[in-house]
């Protein structure tokens, strides 16, 4: 069976890769994103994975969305909720209520509205999954970034009550929860945390290494490789389960 998957913020970084990775064992893929020149540039190089350009947070854009997947994969097997925002870096004291909501808006609220319109199609699916993919932050608090931990905690529930609905017709939900992803995105978390802590860029970056028992940043590469494996034939009795990949880290922060 080719698999059609549909991945959201599939544009850049982790989702890209899970991108790539899901076309690389021939499955058809789509990928949802804000970022019409990057989603343009993507579908243009690859092939099996066509775009939407779009807001998940917007019903309007997930109108456009599922039409476009209906005609361009005729149907669903996997869905990767990917789309997030980190949020401002500042104590609960101190947080903006408009950041606060936006996050929240984005990723709760999307999140659930992105699967609702999904499940349908999965439940047509002989072997469906939905991957969520929430992080560090939803096993552990995290210090000035109250609405994206919120969040991704948050998350975790949602998979948890997808898999105890869904599994009846078949279909998986887990959740991954990776550490400190190496890429550009990582390098603007540890220079938030430093204009917070007055510590140097540097030294917050030393800091997150020593959370961390094995000593590297996670390559995007194996959270992808980890996303295939749970929407495989290998993974059908696995499901409602948190997936860390952090290299062993002891907090979020």
């Amino acid at each position: 069976m080719t698999q059609r998957v549909l991945i959201t913020a599939g544009a850049g970084g982790i989702g890209l890769a899970i991108a790539k990775a899901f076309a690389a064992k021939g499955a058809r893929v789509h990928i949802a994103d804000v970022n019409a020149e990057a989603v343009q540039a993507i579908t243009t190089q690859y092939p099996a994975i066509s775009g939407t350009v779009g807001d998940i947070s917007k019903p309007a854009d997930l109108d456009t969305l599922f039409a476009n997947v209906q005609t361009q994969l005729g149907g669903l097997d996997v869905l990767i909720n990917n789309a997030g925002i980190a949020g401002a870096t500042a104590p609960v004291a101190d947080y903006p209520l408009d950041t606060w909501n936006a996050v929240v808006n984005l990723n709760l609220t999307g999140t659930f509205m992105v699967t609702q319109r999904a499940i349908p199609l999965l439940k047509a699916s002989p072997a469906a999954s939905i991957l969520v993919m929430s992080s560090l932050a939803g096993r552990f608090g995290y210090p000035n970034r109250v609405a994206y931990s919120t969040t991704k905690w948050g998350l975790v529930g949602f998979t948890k009550t997808l898999s105890l609905e869904l599994g009846p017709h078949g279909i998986t939900a887990n959740s991954i929860h990776p550490g400190a992803v190496d890429g550009p995105r990582l390098q603007s978390v540890f220079e938030g945390r430093a204009k917070v802590s007055g510590r140097t860029v540097d030294e917050e970056t030393d800091l997150a290494m020593a959370n961390q028992a094995v000593k590297k940043f996670i390559d995007p590469a194996d959270i992808a490789a980890l996303a295939v494996f749970l929407a495989g034939p290998h993974a059908r009795t696995i499901s409602g389960q948190m997936f860390p990949i952090d290299g062993d880290s002891k907090t979020a922060g």
